[in-house]
């Protein structure tokens, strides 16, 4: 047990990897669960608990170059490869990520709508409100905003599947088909994004560097000074590494939670479709069940689109050399082609490419996801926070391990 002094210390740096899982649980990935469970029931709950591993140990190395570095892993890139492989790197996932603003959009049009509210007001609402949380200058109370959004779309899923009951479906299921395979591709892209590689380290680096100066004294010796950052680090280390645990089982869990609460709905409903999702919904756990998983949605996919608007501009500003303070006009340009979208093109021609998108993710991760492997084991970059022998092999384990299955899907 910690006593109140030990939790203390841990909770201060409470917050990045957090968020940046909960964030993982966006609408793309509600959608998939749920398409997860309407096809296959409960069938893949043993993917998804066993997709906790990978999950932790790339969420972890992200967050363990942000405790060393005190830089985001843009910032790392160009500093020890080159500027352009930083663009290079980070490119593609700010390219896609204006597909995923969209399907974020959606989400939160698709849960308002449950209460009546139309697109054409909620979106260019959620829009202002998304670009006041995100132009903040201070990371710390858009923490506090995301931290609050973050319990409300846990409690609301799991009322969601409260209401809709648990049922004797089997939890496991394996079928070596074409559909099946590109099922369990869907999972895994949904599993890591490449935003969610940027913003740990991004958000970490933020809140261990400003911690170090805060509790820093000036006047004491060197040498007692170089001591207490290297403990504040190792507390740093170990609070991230709890906190990413707890985060990948927690968001993992709500993907289980979606699926379960989804089993039973037909396979053939149009979950971009107001009527079509809540008549199947209302029919198999009753006429509030809509009305809660809305509210998990609207959650998911509000705090996925801050969270991913900081992690895509912090990783591309890194990259191009620029402060992370000035990214408003990224998130700006991003942001805006993707309201409107959303806005004119109809629900049903972007839903369908959803599935599809999540796939390309497990793609846009390698370029990043290789570095970052690279950049962890590296002494000169990490000194004693460098991977070790078995932490590598796990961690390029995972990597082949979440790319075979893109390569799975696309055969």
């Amino acid at each position: 047990m910690l006593n109140k002094g030990t939790f203390r210390k841990y909770i201060r740096f409470f917050g990045p990897a957090w968020l940046v899982m909960m964030a993982d649980m966006d609408a793309s990935s509600t959608i998939g669960a749920a398409e997860t469970g309407a096809i296959f029931k409960y069938g893949l709950i043993w993917f998804m608990i066993l997709l906790i591993i990978p999950l932790y140990l790339v969420q972890e190395t992200s967050g363990r170059i942000g405790v060393a570095t005190e830089k985001g892993l843009g910032e790392v890139i160009r500093d020890n490869y080159s500027h352009n492989i930083a663009i290079i790197t980070t490119l593609p996932m700010v390219l896609t990520d204006v597909l995923t603003y969209i399907i974020e959009y959606l989400g939160i049009a698709i849960g308002l709508s449950f209460f009546g509210i139309p697109i054409i007001f909620s979106l260019p609402v959620f829009y202002l409100i998304h670009l006041a949380v995100v132009i903040r200058r201070k990371y710390g109370m858009t923490e506090s905003i995301l931290l609050l959004v973050s319990v409300s779309l846990i409690v609301a899923f799991l009322a969601t599947l409260f209401v809709r009951g648990i049922k004797p479906y089997n939890p496991v299921y394996i079928v070596p088909s074409p559909d099946f395979l590109f099922i369990l591709a869907v999972n895994v892209g949904a599993v890591i994004m490449p935003f969610m590689l940027f913003f740990q380290a991004s958000a970490t680096a933020e809140k261990v560097s400003h911690i170090r100066i805060s509790v820093m004294d000036k006047d004491i010796p060197d040498g007692s000074r170089n001591t207490k950052i290297s403990g504040l680090k190792a507390t740093a280390l170990k609070s991230m590494r709890i906190e990413t645990l707890l985060g990948a089982v927690v968001s993992e869990m709500l993907m289980v939670i979606v699926e379960m609460a989804m089993s039973g709905i037909n396979p053939d409903t149009n979950f971009a479709s107001i009527s079509e999702l809540s008549n199947g919904l209302s029919a198999i756990a009753g006429a509030y069940s809509p009305y809660l998983f809305g509210i998990g949605l609207i959650g998911a996919a509000f705090l996925a689109l801050v969270v991913i608007s900081l992690g895509s501009a912090w990783g591309f500003m890194e990259a191009l050399g620029i402060k992370r303070e000035k990214s408003s006009t990224v998130y700006i340009l991003e942001s805006f082609p993707a309201v409107i979208i959303a806005l004119i093109i109809p629900a049903t021609m972007l839903i369908n490419t959803v599935l599809d998108l999540l796939v390309v993710f497990v793609f846009v991760l390698i370029g990043p996801g290789m570095l970052m492997g690279m950049i962890a084991r590296n002494r000169s970059i990490m000194s004693d926070y460098s991977t070790s022998r078995k932490g590598e092999i796990a961690y390029w384990a995972s990597m082949v391990f979440i790319i075979i299955f893109g390569i799975l899907a696309m055969t």
